[in-house]
């Protein structure tokens, strides 16, 4: 190994001090390119109608406006979609949903597109509309066909079972609120190309979908992007629409077209984390192990597809979360509602699955009167037969951290004595109850679909020994271009400060897969490993000439020197090296190609391999309760998470302790609701609240499972963006621990506001 290596080591993200001073250039932050315009939507006003009346000959009358562009102007398909074309660019005859794109107003000024947009005449028919999911339950509102997972005679399972239980669960949506909204700018170029800038986490996508609205070949489109003001899944497919609706724009008036959205459009129009209701049905022993477990899940896809089924899918995989089940059926259906499709949100459906499961085991240690931490070590999956997940995959036993992080866990946060403390104290205390909570983790790595499994690198070395690299992930903040430098400069044997990340763009790597999934760093990490092998594989040769050295294979490559061990005091620097092989017309660029082996799954039979590996973590979580009012804290949250040989620790720790506050939010303030016209009610910060700095825990402790290296991934490391995300469900099982008692477990629906904790009270107090 590389001992001066920053790989396994702490340091700052590439982009840390341009964020913090402003220095950091976002795709609005761009320069004016000369003769720009602006664009503007101009939405539906009602959730369901056929449009009888579509007027646009006022608004083009309107001085400095170049454009007012409906469906018929769109010169190739109509559609878009990231699976099927589902989704029209903008609405012909019908509006599906309130917010849909009817028409595109583009001038020199945004006020002028906005006095121009009043002017268009729309006059509706309105229809039936279906805004809620428990209406398109009962309407039998659906996307495709059901997907169903299965093993075992349920039935005889349930029969044998001496304690059973039923009940319901549901899971709100929740707002990606990334901090730069969707925007795109498009500029046009010789020969009818174009050029997108975009804040999207799927540049190929765009690249593609831009191409088709216009008619044109991929290779006459361009998409680039510098760097996203976060994602979390939302700029996974719906940076689609406005990308192509940019180009569309810059199409006809053969000018430079920004389409960027405030706040409240952003909000307004774009999906949200799928809503999710299951009922399930359990069967289980005296010792609290699960033996038959029934579940059906319904979740609210909107008006299209988009990535419904996917997200489904995952919730499916993920109901099972780390425990054993031995005979079960797993059945989901997506809901089609009159509102903005839901799209992918970190976890991807993964949450809403394994919050069912944690509600179940809930219930059943209070029933058998046993500690919910000790009922889910009692579940957990283990040597075999105990091994196989509900499709089929084999859960390792020797990566299978989770023993080992229970116990680790329990023991450094104090878990029994603390629980103890608490029981404890709830007795003496009459408005202030605590609660404690264990969480587990277990969730699978790697893009369900298979065929995204996959990335490219591309590095150019210069004779000065500086390095430009190219990869198809794309940057959101999360650091994974501090990761992609930093692999490239350990596997070359630079400092990290001689290569420079370019932006992503479709012109250098093609064909990319989202940045998503947790798989940025797996994927294209091993795809920059491969692109330096083979530079390496090209330089070695001369340095064992230029070295008078005995092999090729031993030569060290280290922070910017090139020499043998066997004559550690003959150096050659790295550019020295680089300047003759250009001299000696060796090429110093290459590229390097990555797939995930092993992954396939039969969707038609609920069985196969849909992952690489499993990540696994833990936290535990306690609360302080006020009853009088509903308020409550997190006074101390520990975790203890696995993202095997860490590449940057800050880094992963950063991306833990972000996952679990999001995940805060999502269980406890962030509540949407939508008025029974469809419209978003709550679409700005003053109505739908993020976590703030009192939200998060007052004591929270973060630590990296250690000595945990994963084999055959990028340097023994492991995905983290998404799996935390699911410890925050601790803190649901910490304010029932807080508010129950040994006769009654309190069901508190999720998010977990101030307001419906003190309904619980309330309710509790009269029963």
């Amino acid at each position: 190994m590389n001992q001066r290596s920053k790989l396994h080591q702490n340091q700052h993200h590439e982009s840390a001090t341009r964020h913090v001073t402003g220095a950091a250039r976002y795709v609005d932050d761009l320069p004016h390119p000369p003769g720009l315009l602006h664009a503007l939507i101009v939405p539906s006003t009602v959730a369901h109608a056929q449009i009888t009346e579509l007027n646009t000959q006022l608004a083009k009358s309107v001085p400095g406006i170049h454009a007012v562009l409906v469906a018929a102007d769109i010169p190739g398909d109509t559609h878009v979609g990231p699976i099927i074309h589902d989704e029209p660019l903008l609405a012909t005859d019908l509006v599906h949903f309130y917010g849909q794109a009817i028409a595109l107003v583009v001038g020199e000024t945004r006020d002028a597109c906005r006095q121009a947009a009043q002017l268009i005449e729309i006059k509706y028919s309105t229809l039936p509309a279906i805004t809620k999911l428990e209406d398109a339950i009962k309407s039998q509102s659906y996307h495709g066909e059901p997907h169903t997972i299965a093993r075992g005679n349920l039935e005889s399972a349930f029969g044998e079972a001496p304690h059973q239980l039923t009940g319901t669960v549901q899971t709100g949506g929740q707002d990606h609120f990334y901090l730069e909204t969707q925007v795109s700018l498009c500029v046009p170029e010789e020969a009818q190309c174009f050029k997108i800038y975009s804040s999207t986490q799927h540049p190929t996508e765009i690249q593609k979908m831009a191409a088709h609205i216009l008619g044109v070949g991929s290779n006459q489109v361009t998409c680039e992007v510098p760097r996203l003001g976060g994602g979390f899944g939302g700029k996974e497919s719906q940076a689609t629409q406005f990308g192509a609706l940019a180009a569309l724009g810059s199409y006809y008036t053969k000018r430079p077209v920004k389409l960027w959205l405030n706040r409240d459009s952003d909000m307004c129009w774009t999906g949200k984390r799928h809503p999710f209701y299951s009922s399930y049905r359990v069967g289980y022993n005296s010792q609290g192990q699960i033996l038959g477990l029934e579940i059906d899940i319904y979740s609210d896809g909107g008006w299209t597809l988009d990535l419904s089924h996917p997200v489904l899918d995952r919730a499916l995989f993920h109901l099972d979360n780390a425990y054993f089940i031995p005979t079960l059926r797993f059945t989901g259906r997506v809901c089609k509602t009159n509102t903005p499709s839901n799209t992918a949100f970190r976890g991807f459906g993964g949450p809403q699955g394994v919050v069912v499961i944690e509600r179940i085991l809930n219930r059943i240690a209070h029933s058998l009167s046993l500690d919910p931490a000790e009922i889910r070590r009692r579940n957990y999956y283990g040597p075999s037969p105990r091994n196989k997940a509900p499709y089929g995959q084999e859960v390792v036993f020797e990566d299978n951290r989770l023993a080992r992080i229970h116990q680790e866990l329990l023991n450094t946060s104090n878990y029994e004595v603390r629980r103890l403390d608490i029981s404890n104290f709830n007795l003496n205390s009459t408005y202030i109850k605590k609660g404690i909570a264990f969480q587990p983790v277990k969730f699978g790595i790697s893009f369900t679909k298979s065929l995204l499994n996959q990335a490219g690198a591309f590095i150019n070395v210069y004779t000065d020994g500086r390095v430009q690299l190219n990869h198809s992930g794309t940057e959101m903040g999360q650091g994974l271009f501090t990761k992609m430098i930093t692999i490239c400069a350990h596997n070359l044997g630079v400092p990290v400060s001689w290569v420079r990340n370019m932006h992503t763009s479709t012109e250098k790597v093609p064909n990319t897969s989202p940045t998503a999934a947790s798989s940025g760093s797996d994927l294209n990490g091993a795809a920059v490993k491969i692109a330096c092998d083979t530079l390496l594989s090209r330089l070695r040769p001369l340095a064992q000439r230029m070295l008078n050295s005995a092999d090729s294979e031993s030569i060290i490559f280290a922070q910017g020197q090139v020499w043998h061990p066997s004559m550690p005091a003959k150096q050659i620097s790295f550019p020295e090296l680089c300047n003759q092989a250009w001299v000696e017309q060796i090429s110093l660029s290459a590229t390097g190609y990555y797939r995930t082996p092993g992954i396939a799954y039969d969707h038609s039979v609920g069985q196969g391999t849909p992952f690489f590996y499993f990540a696994y973590g833990a936290a535990i979580t306690e609360v302080s309760v006020n009853t009088l009012t509903g308020e409550y804290r997190i006074t101390r949250v520990d975790i203890l998470h696995d993202v095997g040989e860490s590449l940057i620790p800050a880094i992963d720790k950063g991306q833990v302790e972000g996952a679990f506050a999001q995940g805060i939010g999502w269980l406890s303030t962030e509540e949407l609701r939508t008025h029974n016209d469809g419209r978003l009610l709550t679409h700005s910060p003053s109505t739908y609240k993020i976590p703030a700095f009192g939200d998060l825990p007052k004591d929270f402790r973060v630590n990296l499972l250690k000595n945990a290296p994963q084999n055959n991934v990028i340097h023994g490391s492991k995905a983290v963006g998404e799996p935390p995300f699911v410890l925050a469900i601790s803190l649901v099982t910490a304010l029932q621990h807080a508010l129950s008692t040994p006769d009654r477990l309190v069901p508190i629906q999720m998010p977990c506001t101030s307001e419906q904790v003190l309904k619980v009270i309330y309710r509790n107090t009269l029963e």
